[in-house]
């Protein structure tokens, strides 16, 4: 499932899901729109993970949970919690986070 947050509400939609990966972005991003589309081809690959494109200046209380200060960052949370993130364009490196997360 893919989902693009419309309200600061990340912390309710990491509640209600087991596994989460989360792409914050912003829209001047180059780094950014270049791996939307990639993680959009995860999302479409693995359907037991909830994916999430945030906004990271929009929604500053989401960008909190997964403390972000460069972009594009890509966080998972597992059964409600925080496991790992990392700051990234390289394809490789966002396969092997979500591994993380589908391995459980």
């Amino acid at each position: 499932m893919l989902l693009e947050l419309e309200k600061d509400n990340l912390a309710e939609i990491i509640a209600e899901n087991n596994n989460v990966v989360v792409q914050y972005s912003a829209t001047w991003c180059g780094n950014c729109r270049i791996m939307k589309p990639k993680f959009k081809k995860e999302a479409s690959l693995n359907e037991e993970v909830t994916f999430i494109l945030a906004d990271a200046e929009k929604f500053p209380e989401s960008r909190k949970l997964a403390n972000v200060d460069n972009l594009p960052t890509f966080a998972t949370f597992v059964d409600g919690k925080f496991k790992n993130q990392t700051q990234t364009n390289k394809y490789d490196v966002l396969k092997e986070l979500i591994h993380e997360v589908t391995s459980n």
